[in-house]
């Protein structure tokens, strides 16, 4: 009991002294400048508002978001990646080339296929906003227009015409007036029916081969045996002696160069 006292008492005395020293430290301390915000805000040289680095962040985020889903329905992605899954099926390999190989190839034909309007966009759009000649919502909107460019060359003005009745928007003079709200939902009902089309000419010819297998083994008496097991060997060698990733890849890379 008596040593709890005594650390008490020497407890109580020591925050007397720093109590009274206080004063006297904060006297010896010179004052210093306030610090500064640690998020600033940034003025942007021609736009009317201010983005501070947080709202920055938030809209770069939401537009990361989206970008998957831009990437695989508003580029030449989404007929290549279908056109290819219809070829395996055709061909009869339901896992070779497996499905990253495919989106793999589909991915770098698109980056070839892009580049011209990625190139676009970053010298429009993107070398002003750096160099703080134009604001975020000016770089924005020439963002839009080599994308409404280049979906405005594949896309069907019949498809148009149905999502402008659906939005009860007017009809445009021309297609370049036409909103991206419209034009994005029109170009992959376009982009779907051509990849569906191609699917069905793909099939054609390996249905043949399916259909003569299939005529002679009955013929044969051969029930059996699956006839798919007969017919995959020759569509496979089919499509190596006409080169058909060649034939394939080069055809769906001259229909977007038109």
């Amino acid at each position: 009991m008596t040593l709890v006292v005594r650390r008490a008492g020497v407890l109580l005395v020591l925050a007397l002294a720093l109590s009274s020293a206080a004063p006297l430290v904060a006297q010896a301390i010179p004052p210093q400048s306030p610090t500064p915000p640690l998020v600033p805000n940034i003025t942007v040289t021609g736009a009317p508002e201010q983005l501070s680095v947080p709202l920055q962040i938030l809209l770069l985020l939401s537009l990361l978001t989206l970008l998957p889903a831009a990437l695989a329905s508003l580029t030449p992605f989404l007929r290549i990646v279908i056109t290819l899954h219809f070829l395996r099926q055709a061909i009869g390999t339901q896992t070779a080339p497996g499905n990253q190989t495919l989106l793999g190839l589909a991915l770098f034909l698109t980056i070839v296929l892009m580049q011209p309007v990625a190139d676009q966009i970053h010298q429009e759009a993107i070398v002003p906003l750096q160099e703080e000649s134009i604001g975020h919502m000016e770089a924005l909107d020439r963002a839009k227009e080599p994308l409404r460019q280049y979906l405005g060359r594949f896309v069907r003005e019949k498809d148009v015409a149905l999502f402008l009745d659906i939005t009860d928007r007017p009809r445009p003079a021309s297609l370049e007036d036409v909103d991206l709200v419209v034009l994005a939902p029109a170009y992959i009902i376009s982009e779907l029916k051509v990849s569906f089309q191609i699917g069905a000419v793909l099939f054609l010819p390996f249905l043949i081969i399916d259909l003569l297998v299939a005529s002679i083994t009955l013929s044969l008496g051969m029930i059996q045996l699956p006839p798919v097991m007969l017919s995959t060997p020759f569509k496979l060698l089919l499509f190596v002696l006409v080169d058909g990733w060649n034939l394939v890849v080069g055809s769906l890379v001259r229909g977007f160069a038109q």
